[in-house]
């Protein structure tokens, strides 16, 4: 038993000692430790002592998330923020539908302490969506906003959102066309946007970006339910970076101006948009691609005189047509990096074995980028199931007279597919025979 007293005492004590030293830090590192924990952690702190009683009002990050009894994390939220005295950024998830009172009060607060950031997450799906509390467009300090989920945003006229720099919208509620283009006319100073639309998202209605600001732009299509009757029409003149994935079912995604881009990563998008949206990037400087030449329509004389660094990945059915496509239109190219995503899923195997022979359509003549500026080719994990897939790694090899490096990437072949095993150490002996048009490239072969 004393034995037991005196190991209690020497824990105690090692606590204490560890409660002091952290005492003993600057303030503002203290606040910046607590900062990174949950809210929940940091008010228990004020029981450590006297000195600890109120540092958690100054920690300007607050997170809460309910778990549980929903009013009573409802009722423990209020009189936390009522308690606080130097909140700057608030984070919200709501797991069960709560009182939609309680949305305002705290919107309420957030305003009369002038919080910079704001994250609501409404992680629920019953019943109608909460709309969004009118008092935070009038948060002149607002720098970040993100909403989630069941948030409805009606607005009905322009608001002010003149400090906003970065919006997330992930899957919610737009009352109408014109809540959207009010809210975007409300902050002059947008830069940053991300845009994900959910199941429940309102078809038919036009999304329209237009901000005269904004650098960055990601929006996500999500899972496609059916076809759609709405889409994007996008006017962005200092846009720099763009993030376009899994638009299917949508009817349009029209890029009216975009002359600033540099940067575009455009993944699974539909027929119906790819036209537009690759005749949008003509001054990228660097490009991923993950499109299907079979649902593409490739505009007609585009020319990307800016483009040094493509990225393609060469898991969709006839991906070499779209490079030569791409290879013609890119006379600056310098990096071309490929990347094989089907040696890790069987069905995207079995699509291109079971695809009718063909002959790769090649370059009638070789491109201006592998006669005077590729240096760099990667390809990432490379299948080689396909013929033409063996003739693109030789057409490169053998007329990119600039290159200096040249690396494929090998992933480990699993027991169940070692029938690729010989093909794979067919092209592997067959590779470094190849008379290249570059005497000075250093050809590599890398295992992942």
């Amino acid at each position: 038993s004393e034995v037991v007293d005196m190991e209690q005492r020497g824990e105690s004590m090692r606590k204490r000692d560890v409660v002091d030293r952290i005492s003993e830090l600057p303030e503002p590192l203290i606040l910046k430790i607590l900062s990174l924990l949950p809210t929940k952690l940091v008010i228990a702190t004020s029981v450590l002592s006297k000195r600890w009683r109120c540092v958690w009002k100054m920690v300007p990050i607050l997170k809460f998330e309910s778990k549980g009894n929903v009013q009573k994390f409802a009722e423990n939220v209020t009189k936390s923020l009522l308690s606080h005295n130097s909140l700057e950024a608030l984070h919200l998830k709501v797991n069960d539908r709560c009182e939609d009172v309680y949305i305002g009060i705290w919107a309420g607060i957030a305003v009369t302490r002038h919080v910079r950031e704001i994250e609501l997450d409404l992680h629920f799906l019953c019943g109608d969506p909460i709309r969004f509390p009118s008092s935070l467009f009038s948060l002149d300090t607002l720098e970040t906003l993100k909403l989630k989920h069941y948030v409805l945003l009606d607005i009905s006229s322009p608001v002010s959102l003149k400090s906003l720099r970065t919006l997330h919208l992930h899957s919610v509620v737009f009352k109408d066309g014109e809540s959207i283009r009010n809210l975007f006319s409300s902050c002059p100073n947008l830069e940053h946007l991300v845009v994900h639309r959910g199941f429940h998202y309102k078809d038919g209605v036009k999304f329209v970006i237009d901000s005269p600001s904004l650098k960055t732009l990601s929006i996500f299509g999500g899972e496609s339910y059916g076809k759609h009757n709405g889409g994007f029409v996008i006017n962005v003149p200092s846009l720099q970076y763009l993030n376009v994935q899994m638009l299917k079912g949508y009817e349009y995604c029209l890029i009216e101006n975009a002359p600033e881009l540099v940067e575009a990563n455009i993944i699974c998008v539909s027929n119906t948009t790819n036209e537009i949206i690759m005749g949008s990037l003509k001054s990228a400087k660097r490009l991923s691609l993950d499109l299907s030449p079979l649902e593409i329509a490739y505009p007609t004389g585009m020319i990307f005189y800016q483009l040094v660094h493509l990225d393609m990945y060469t898991h969709k059915k006839a991906w070499w047509d779209l490079l030569t496509l791409i290879l013609d239109s890119s006379p600056k190219l310098q990096v071309l990096k490929l990347i094989d995503h089907s040696s890790q899923k069987s069905k995207l195997v079995d699509d291109k074995k079971n695809m009718d022979p063909g002959e790769w359509n090649q370059p009638k003549c070789v491109p201006e980028c592998l006669l005077s500026h590729l240096e760099t080719f990667v390809w990432t994990r490379p299948d080689w199931i396909r013929e033409e897939e063996r003739e693109v790694a030789r057409y490169i090899l053998s007329n990119s007279q600039q290159l200096k490096k040249a690396t494929f990437i090998i992933d480990p072949i699993e027991p169940k597919r070692l029938f690729r095993l010989a093909r794979r150490r067919e092209m592997l002996n067959e590779l470094p025979g190849v008379v290249m048009a570059s005497s000075s490239c250093n050809l590599v072969f890398e295992s992942e």
